[in-house]
């Protein structure tokens, strides 16, 4: 999500959402894997999240509860093990009642087999539905 806002493809709304945030739209709930990918990301990929304010920002823990679910995801063969940090990204979310999760991911998170499979797991685990989409599905109170 945060890199979005220096590629071509992506700046416009991933700029938008990270407006939102900074205009007390919309709280970004930023989980412990995107905050360890961030720290390896260039560092104008790292400002992006650096000048959010702080208010804007609830940082999202693993705790057990996303361990176990992200672990019903790979035992259910919604994702391969070699893609655990996506499924962790799913996991947190839902543990931490997102209203969404966000992503440029399309291969394995923002992916309409892939929610049916997640939601599907977490009906089973006791969890609500996450609502999955891009930053292009997006709108925002101020905008027309």
């Amino acid at each position: 999500m945060f890199g979005g806002v220096h590629d071509r493809e992506f700046d416009a709304p991933s700029r938008a959402f990270m407006d939102a945030v900074t205009k007390g739209r919309i709280i970004a709930m930023v989980g412990a894997t995107t905050l360890a990918e961030l720290a390896q990301a260039p560092q104008r990929v790292r400002a992006v999240l650096a000048d959010l304010p702080a208010t804007g920002v609830v940082r999202c823990g693993i705790n057990a509860e996303v361990e176990e679910l992200r672990d019903a995801y790979l035992d259910a063969g919604v994702l391969a093990p070699r893609w655990r940090d996506d499924a962790t990204h799913v996991a947190t979310a839902t543990v931490h009642d997102a209203d969404v999760l966000v992503s440029w991911n399309f291969r394995h998170i923002v992916n309409f087999d892939k929610i049916r499979l997640f939601n599907a797991v977490n009906i089973r685990m006791g969890y609500a539905q996450v609502a999955i989409h891009s930053p292009l599905e997006l709108q925002y109170a101020d905008e027309q």
